[in-house]
C-alpha cells in the first residue's frame, strides 16, 4: 500500500495531525539581533516581546527545497501545502524540491498546492486534506477534490498594528505610528490572486470585529467551519 503524507510550511500552524502522516517546513523570521524559526521549540511570547522593543528591520525567510526534501521523508504520494505565492517564494521552492524528489524516487509523485492563502485558510485546508486521506480515496482524487474544496474557502483578516509591515518595508513607519495613534484597525482579505488587500480602516477594535463579520456575510459564509 502506498504512503501518502501531506506536508506544507509552517504558515499552517500546525505541527502534526491526529491520524495521517504530517510534517512542517518552518519558516524563519531574521532580524540583525536574533532568528526565529517556526517549529515546536519557538516561544511566540517571547518572539513578541522581543518585536515590541526591537526597532531595526527584519525579514522573512521560507523553507529551500532541501528542507522540503527533508520534509518529504520517504513518502510514496506527497501532498504539499504552501503560502500563497504572492508572499513568498516557499511554493516556487516546493516545486524546485518536487523536481529533485520524483527525479530521484522513480514512481513517487508529489503534488504542491499553492492555496493563494495564509494562516487559518491553509490551517482548514490541511484538515480537509486529512479527511480526504483517512476516506481513503485515490491520491489522484484527494488532488482533485482540493481544488475544488480551496475554491469555497476564503480570508479575511483584522490587524491591530502595522509595526512589523514597517520593520522588513512594507509600510512606511510614518503610516505605521499615525495608524496605531489613532487607533485604526486594518480589515482587509485574501484576494483571488493570492494578495493581502485592505477593505477597510476602522477605529477600535470592536468596530474592526463588526467589520470582519459583515464582510463574511457578504462573502457567503452561512455555515460551515471558521479557524
Amino acid at each position: 500500500m502506498r504512503k501518502i503524507k501531506i506536508v506544507s510550511d509552517s504558515s499552517s500552524d500546525l505541527l502534526m495531525l491526529d491520524s495521517v502522516e504530517f510534517a512542517s517546513s518552518p519558516m524563519k523570521i531574521i532580524t540583525a539581533k536574533r532568528e526565529f524559526v517556526d517549529d515546536e521549540n519557538l516561544n511566540v511570547d517571547e518572539m513578541a516581546n522581543f518585536f515590541n522593543e526591537y526597532k531595526d528591520r527584519s525579514r522573512t525567510s521560507c523553507p529551500n527545497p532541501t528542507d522540503w526534501l527533508d520534509a518529504f521523508g520517504d513518502a510514496d504520494d506527497i501532498i504539499c501545502v504552501t503560502i500563497t505565492s504572492a508572499l513568498s517564494g516557499s511554493y516556487n521552492s516546493a516545486c524546485t524540491a518536487k523536481e529533485l524528489y520524483e527525479a530521484e524516487n522513480e514512481g513517487k509523485r508529489v503534488f504542491v498546492l499553492d492555496t493563494l492563502s495564509a494562516g487559518p485558510e491553509i490551517t482548514l485546508i490541511v484538515r480537509k486534506l486529512e479527511g480526504l486521506v483517512k476516506s481513503g480515496i485515490a491520491y489522484e482524487k484527494i488532488c482533485e477534490k482540493i481544488q475544488e474544496y480551496i475554491k469555497r474557502t476564503g480570508l479575511v483578516f483584522m490587524l491591530k498594528s502595522l509595526k512589523n509591515f514597517a520593520a522588513n518595508g512594507r509600510v512606511s513607519p510614518l503610516v505605521a505610528k499615525l495608524v496605531g495613534f489613532a487607533g485604526i484597525c486594518v480589515v482587509g482579505k485574501a484576494s483571488e490572486k493570492g494578495t493581502l488587500e485592505p477593505t477597510h480602516k476602522c477605529r477600535g477594535e470592536n468596530r474592526s470585529l463588526e467589520t470582519l463579520i459583515n464582510d463574511l456575510k457578504e462573502l457567503g459564509l452561512k455555515n460551515g467551519k471558521v479557524v
